[in-house]
């Protein structure tokens, strides 16, 4: 069980990057056959760090990137690929979770409406409320809700999905809570500072 709550931040999209990035090179640093998923709003966004989840796909028990792709996709070794629906509450958020038997981290973000745009000049300073965690329990709950939702774009794959979050083993570093707090309290000031 998590052991406290976890509080939601107003970052900027270059601090969800840089903890992006954090979350998805301990990965590949770390974890032994993660589950991996991403919420990524828009294909562009995907594309641009396809080159990451390939490789973390090579080494994943699963890993799937949701998106406004035109279809499913699902080919050997490579990220499955999900459609968001026009109108899915997911289509604003942004999402990294990394589920693996010695690692996890999740991070969660939803874009808050009307401050910017996509593609505006300021779009790195699009702003979203977002939450991060190493606690594990609360990173396999992340893990089961977006197999949950993979289950309305590919029954199948969602079931698959389920299953194999049903029989692996939380991490076995258990962070102290404290760890959290204070990786989240400097990521905080470090969005003050800019």
């Amino acid at each position: 069980m998590a052991h406290a709550p976890v509080r939601a931040h107003v970052l900027r999209k270059r601090t969800l990057i840089a903890i992006s990035r954090a979350i998805e090179d301990e990965a590949m640093a770390r974890a032994a056959g993660p589950v991996i998923v991403a919420a990524f709003q828009e294909e562009a966004n995907f594309r641009a760090v396809r080159h990451v989840y390939g490789r973390l796909a090579q080494t994943a028990d699963a890993c799937v990137a949701f998106a406004d792709f035109a279809a499913p996709r699902e080919e050997p070794g490579e990220p499955v690929e999900l459609p968001i629906a026009r109108g899915e509450a997911l289509g604003n958020e942004w999402a990294v979770v990394v589920d693996a038997p010695g690692y996890a981290a999740c991070l969660l973000a939803w874009e808050q409406p009307g401050v910017t745009q996509p593609g505006d000049p300021g779009d790195l300073d699009r702003r979203f409320e977002a939450l991060w965690t190493i606690d594990p329990t609360a990173t396999r709950r992340a893990a089961l809700v977006a197999a949950k939702l993979a289950g309305r774009q590919d029954p199948e794959y969602g079931d698959r999905l389920q299953a194999m979050l049903g029989d692996r083993p939380l991490a076995i570093e258990e962070p102290a809570p404290a760890l959290t707090a204070l990786t989240n309290r400097v990521v905080a000031y470090l969005e003050d500072a800019q």
